[in-house]
């Protein structure tokens, strides 16, 4: 058997009371195709209660504990994509890339097509290989919804240099959102700082926790208030999966269309969450770099529909 490069554990909530083996972790590893994971269940890489379980169409019941395990990738070849590309900047180091939403970073879990590698790799035959075929010149992530801007090593020694600065936390990026609800005046900025790991109660989201986590540090200033919205700028100290999402649920301000972290909202399509700069001193040439991503046009329709004064975004 191969080896397990990620193990996932869930208890069966009681909403999920009689739903289909494959549909509930369908729900529970959304980057994950239905096809993938039908398979590693057909592979025995599926448990339930500590016993495997081979039927897809299982049902199940509440309480009940699943496992599954994710075996590490065979040596699979990602095609080139031509999918467009926003690229904001670009020089023999590196790319600087406006992700658009609905885009996986990198291929994952069975989903191996319309990622940005995939389009990268149709842009450039330059990509940095420290983090092999499955996510060359990765040095950061964005969520699949969250849109921004995302830097691409073009080698390896660019790699690794411009990776140093995301643990020496000396890169600065800014986030732009719209969050539900208005801030007092004495909370119209903030520290937010705490750790941040697996929620025990729903593995797929993430939580504050008082143990087993990592340091998480959010700054947030609020640009604008109308009726029941907030714009916010966050610029982050740590990169955490789902930080800013998590930090700003925890102080009652979810985001605006964040259906994990909020509640849906008709209105929108995603989570109005907006990678917006980056800041940083370039180690490689010792350059001071500033870098801005435009809005796509989702957000900029929602903001101007709940009466923001988002012009000055608009670059």
């Amino acid at each position: 058997m191969e080896n397990i490069k990620e193990k996932f554990e869930f208890e069966v909530n009681p909403e999920y009371e009689g739903m289909r083996l494959d549909k509930y972790l369908a729900e529970q590893i959304e980057e994950a195709t239905r096809s993938y994971l039908e398979k590693l269940i057909d592979n025995s890489y599926v448990k339930i209660n500590s016993k495997i379980i081979n039927k897809n169409g299982r049902k199940l019941k509440s309480g009940e504990k699943v496992e599954i395990s994710i075996p590490e990738e065979e040596n699979i070849d990602i095609e080139a994509e031509n999918i467009p590309l926003d690229i904001v900047f670009e020089n023999d180091d590196f790319i600087l890339v406006n992700k658009k939403y609905n885009m996986v970073v990198h291929p994952a879990y069975g989903n191996y097509t319309g990622t940005l590698v995939n389009a990268l790799l149709y842009y450039t035959n330059n990509l940095s290989s420290v983090n092999g075929n499955i996510r060359p010149g990765i040095i950061h992530r964005l969520d699949k919804d969250t849109s921004g801007l995302i830097l691409v090593a073009k080698n390896n020694f660019a790699h690794a240099k411009l990776a140093s600065m995301f643990t020496d936390k000396t890169i600065h990026k800014t986030y732009l959102c719209i969050v539900k609800g208005n801030f007092s005046d004495e909370n119209l900025e903030g520290r937010i700082e705490n750790l941040i790991g697996r929620d025990t109660k729903d593995r797929k989201k993430m939580a504050i926790v008082k143990e087993n986590g990592k340091l998480a540090i959010s700054n947030y200033r609020v640009v604008e208030q109308v009726k029941d919205y907030s714009l916010v700028e966050v610029l982050i100290e740590t990169g955490r999966t789902h930080q800013i999402r998590v930090h700003m649920k925890s102080i009652n301000h979810p985001i605006l269309g964040d259906v994990i972290y909020g509640s849906e909202d008709k209105n929108v399509k995603r989570q109005m969450l907006h990678a917006f700069k980056l800041e940083f001193l370039n180690p490689l040439d010792n350059k001071e770099y500033r870098f801005t991503g435009k809005l796509f046009d989702d957000f900029i329709e929602v903001a101007k529909k709940l009466n923001f004064n988002i012009d000055k975004y608009m670059i």
